[in-house]
């Protein structure tokens, strides 16, 4: 049977939905929830924590609100997507949640600060400064710290544990010890101090508070939350990117008469007007007037493309020539525009998703630390040493395995190798970025923009024999200079390099679709199709034919040029190639990787572009859509595919790759769109970037394995009661400083 489905077919009776998904704090989270919607009978789901969304595909007949009441039993909140008039006007969960995180961090650091100098600085502990300590430290531990103790109290009513679990235990014993040592130990004794002493001995305690202990990890804790939200909340900025690329408002006719109407209410059908320089409003039929569109934006395609009346016109493309009016088409959501952002967000929420390193180990590690703890407690308590020894014991084993280093590992290498990358010109997003890094085998280069310099250039001039190529450049770039034409813009800018300051032309005429004539220096000059020249009996000499047919061939754009009756030249336009492009191709292949060229110009062009840089494997000819084909073909294949690009047109196939670059000259929806930036707009910066990338992944993964080495090689010194709570402190303060220190090293990367 044909595996197209139609809508007679089962598939077609099927729903979809996209949740919105709250209170998520861990990757673990969303595997919770997807295995709660994975168990109703026919419902298939995929929950991106990322993007705090939920993909839902169920059977006919059932109820989306009985999705939304099964992820809520399962203890996160869940919302049915909003009518596009309400949801406009709403305002984002994201940010509120990064503002309330901002402020809790910057409670936990002022007030920890000097709980922590206190603790270890003995010069610092005045007559009773234990109670400062305390006043200082509850509140962090209680109001700070809260979204933990939420959090933990959540995962322990549905019987799981996660860091959460182990933040919030650690920092409520080390306050309530602190407690108990003040108001009925000997802590609370007025001239109390705390010496720094490192000794392996069995205490009871009483003496000792560790608020310290517990304010610092809160606030280290904190912090990493605070960086991975903020980069959370840009997820969904690459849609906002694309759909603000569109015109805003435009001029409708109406009556023959223009009226200015914002963008959004034009109906199919309606006519409007488009001028030099403006945004085409929606998709359309050209009617009236004739003109060049640029539309690389959109399509990738270098050479604008003319159009005159019959010809269709794309929304947000910008018409670089005469008046258009145009007859809308498509509006709204489908439009090429809003349906590339459709792409983007498909990419985005099909992503795999890559766990963090320290989630990923805590489904074994809270448990057993847990229970360690428990059974420290009763094994002292069951010896009769006494209740002070057995907390003490119990309390060690909670501090030093709270994973303050744990929190630290990669926050402080992303930090550092994100600062190290900006001085670089290259902008790393988060650390799932990381983890691509490591497996890709395969870059696809966008060409326009990314190996190309994205503008038409004078690369030749052919003059016909006898004639003097500075003559040339002065009459047809003098002309040219008139035109709005990127193409006639390229001659001029040329031919000024080269010549100087160009005669003003007279009589400037632009015949539709063929080029420009006009008097300059008393010349009749024609520049433009080889048609246009032939009109006015001025054919192309075999010389001029060839290196015509040579230009073209060769995937460039020709312009004649003609005067006083006889055709003189011939002037090659293209787009040209980076400098910089074939050194950073030789740099990407030394990093094992697969260059593929990927562009919508045709193959003539590409193939071209690709001899001059080193790439055997070219890919033209291909729409957007067709962009994120390739990628998905690649991988299908079994490639790890890296994408670099800088055009909106890139924006989903950036968004598909499992590792996305974006030129930081590209548009705004390929950066967002992306997982690198590369802010110089050079190619080898690409190379770097991966270099970096791998780089701070693996200070990460040392990271973490030193932050886990340190806890677990004291855990059993801390079970054995052989391990106070204050060196327990001190062990934790050293594998923190090991892992900054150890994250600082990548300030050397070059």
């Amino acid at each position: 049977m044909s595996p197209v489905t139609d809508d007679r077919t089962p598939a077609a009776a099927e729903g979809s939905v996209e949740l919105s998904i709250g209170g998520m704090t861990c990757a673990s989270c969303a595997n919770r929830i997807e295995r709660k919607l994975n168990k109703l009978d026919g419902v298939t789901a995929t929950v991106n924590y990322a993007t705090e969304k939920a993909r839902v595909t169920f059977p006919r007949g059932t109820d989306p609100q009985a999705l939304v009441a099964e992820v809520e039993k399962a203890g996160y909140t869940a919302a049915l997507p909003a009518p596009p008039e309400d949801g406009e006007g709403a305002a984002p969960r994201g940010p509120d949640e990064v503002r309330a995180l901002r402020d809790r961090l910057v409670t936990a650091v002022v007030l920890s600060v000097p709980v922590v100098a206190m603790a270890m600085v003995p010069a610092l502990q005045f007559t009773n400064w234990q109670w400062l300590s305390l006043t200082l430290a509850a509140p962090v531990v209680v109001y700070a710290g809260w979204p933990f103790h939420r959090a933990a109290w959540t995962n322990l009513r549905h019987g799981a544990a996660t860091m959460d679990t182990l933040v919030s235990l650690g920092t409520l014993a080390a306050l309530g010890w602190s407690l108990w040592a003040l108001f009925f130990g000997t802590a609370g004794t007025p001239g109390m101090t705390h010496p720094f002493a490192l000794t392996i001995e069995r205490t009871d305690g009483s003496g000792n508070i560790y608020l310290e202990a517990a304010a610092g990890v809160t606030a280290f804790i904190l912090a990493g939350r605070y960086f991975e939200a903020r980069s959370k909340r840009r997820a969904g900025a690459a849609l906002r990117a694309l759909l603000e690329l569109g015109a805003k408002d435009v001029a409708v006719l109406r009556d023959g008469v223009e009226t200015r109407v914002p963008a959004d209410r034009l109906a199919v059908g309606d006519r409007f007007v488009v001028r030099p320089g403006e945004k085409i409003a929606t998709d359309g039929v050209v009617e009236d007037g004739s003109s060049a569109v640029d539309a690389s934006m959109l399509t990738g395609e270098s050479v604008p493309v003319e159009v005159r009346p019959g010809d269709p016109v794309t929304g947000a493309t910008v018409n670089a020539g005469g008046r258009l009016v145009v007859r809308a088409t498509r509006v709204g959501a489908g439009t090429r525009l809003a349906q590339m952002a459709k792409l983007v967000e498909d990419a985005q929420n099909g992503k795999a998703e890559v766990q963090r390193l320290a989630d990923r180990v805590s489904g074994v590690f809270v448990p057993i630390v847990i229970a360690l703890a428990v059974g420290t407690l009763g094994f002292w308590l069951g010896t009769g040493d006494g209740a002070g020894a057995a907390f003490t014991a119990a309390v060690a084993v909670l501090i030093i395995a709270c994973p303050c280093a744990l929190g630290l590992a990669t926050p402080t290498a992303l930090l550092v190798g994100t600062g190290r990358g900006a001085q670089l010109g290259i902008l790393i997003k988060g650390p799932e970025v990381l983890e691509a890094t490591r497996e890709i085998d395969t870059v696809v280069l966008d060409k326009t923009g990314t190996v190309t310099e994205g503008r038409m250039t004078l690369l030749g001039v052919h003059a016909a024999d006898g004639e003097d190529e500075a003559r040339v450049l002065r009459l047809a770039g003098g002309l040219e200079h008139a035109s709005e034409h990127p193409v006639a813009q390229a001659v001029a800018r040329g031919a000024a390099e080269r010549v100087g300051a160009l005669p003003v032309p007279e009589d400037f005429a632009n015949v539709e679709g063929l080029g420009v004539q006009g008097v300059v220096d008393g010349h009749a000059v024609l520049v433009g199709r080889p048609e246009l020249l032939a009109e006015w009996s001025q054919h192309l000499p075999p010389e001029l034919e060839r290196a015509f047919a040579a230009a073209q061939a060769g995937g460039r754009t020709a312009v004649a040029v003609g005067w006083d009756g006889a055709a003189r030249a011939v002037l090659v336009v293209a787009d040209t190639v980076k400098p910089t492009s074939a050194e950073a191709v030789r740099a990407l292949r030394a990093l094992g990787l697969r260059p593929v060229l990927l562009t919508g110009d045709n193959e003539a062009v590409a193939r071209t572009v690709a001899a001059e840089v080193g790439i055997e494997e070219v890919v033209a000819g291909v729409l957007p859509a067709g962009k994120v084909e390739v990628v998905k073909g690649l991988q299908a294949q079994g490639r790890v595919v890296a994408m670099v690009g800088d055009g909106v047109n890139d924006a989903a196939a950036l968004a598909q790759a499992d590792l996305g670059l974006a030129m930081g000259t590209g548009t705004d929806a390929a950066i967002e769109a992306s997982d690198l930036t590369l802010v110089r707009g050079d190619l080898r910066v690409a190379a770097d970037a991966i270099r970096l990338a791998r780089r701070t992944l693996r200070t990460i993964k040392g990271n973490l394995f030193w932050a886990f080495a340190y806890n677990v090689a004291a855990l059993p010194l801390a079970a054995a009661g052989l391990l106070n709570p204050m060196i327990a402190g001190a062990a934790m303060a050293f594998s923190s400083v090991f892992v900054v220190g150890n994250s600082l090293r990548l300030r050397r990367f070059s």
